[in-house]
């Protein structure tokens, strides 16, 4: 496996690049470019040579459906790195909660400006800004379902035209059995047991091309699993050392 380092540098997407002054646009309302056969545009931009590893900011998004323990997942990550960490369910618009809460699954159409203003708020916390004293972190925590490839796609546009911006997809991983019986004992929580089976029937886990994609089994003890990740992040930021 290559090393990041060793990752072929890709170009801007055309869609990206503002065509009068050969300047990349504003990515945060872009969508991904899609080829000719419909598969999406290359993912992420590499770091070039000359960027320090301590120059690279991450974005960490931990994925995975409703009851896999994304939340969690998130904190202890946000803890171990000290960085900051979005709660992607805080993004969703109203509209979108009032559907699942009433058990109606949500469509691609629902979930698109939901997926753009948390990739928008992932770039703001990566930004220097008041809140950070101008010292932007060195990364940032995400918890998004991000069911689909083309979800994934979406969150991975952050990157595009930032070569110091490295996204990293951890997905954890349980069967359906696990993950209904942990459902079964969350209270007052809009997300419901038939919306999660919605939420399996439309996962697409990721893929061997998707080399971004970090795959963790969550159905061990929880101190275990934390650990787990732990080890995976570490082990994929010593790549950029």
């Amino acid at each position: 496996m290559l090393s990041a380092g060793e990752r072929p540098q890709l170009p801007v997407p055309s869609a990206l690049v503002n065509s009068s002054s050969n300047v990349p646009v504003n990515r945060v309302r872009a969508m991904p470019d899609l080829e000719p056969n419909g598969t999406s545009a290359p993912a992420g931009i590499i770091p070039q040579k000359g960027i320090k590893a301590s120059e690279i900011q991450h974005i960490w998004v931990v994925t995975g459906p409703a009851g896999c323990g994304k939340s969690t997942v998130g904190q202890v990550l946000r803890n171990e790195l000290n960085v900051p960490f979005l709660e992607g369910d805080d993004y969703h618009p109203k509209a979108n909660k009032e559907k699942m809460g009433n058990g109606i699954p949500l469509t691609d159409a629902d979930r698109w400006d939901w997926l753009i203003s948390l990739r928008q708020a992932a770039t703001d916390a990566l930004s220097p800004s008041e809140s950070n004293n101008f010292q932007p972190p060195a990364g940032v925590v995400v918890a998004c379902s991000a069911l689909k490839k083309k979800y994934r796609d979406v969150m991975r546009v952050a990157t595009y035209g930032e070569p110091a911006v490295q996204i990293h997809f951890v997905y954890l991983k349980l069967t359906e059995a696990v993950l209904m019986q942990r459902v079964s004992q969350r209270q007052a929580h809009y997300m419901k047991s038939d919306m999660v089976k919605s939420q399996l029937a439309a996962l697409e886990e990721p893929r061997e091309n998707e080399w971004d994609a970090i795959t963790i089994n969550v159905e061990g003890a929880q101190e275990q699993v934390q650990q787990n990740v732990l080890d995976a992040v570490a082990k994929k930021l010593a790549e950029y050392s």
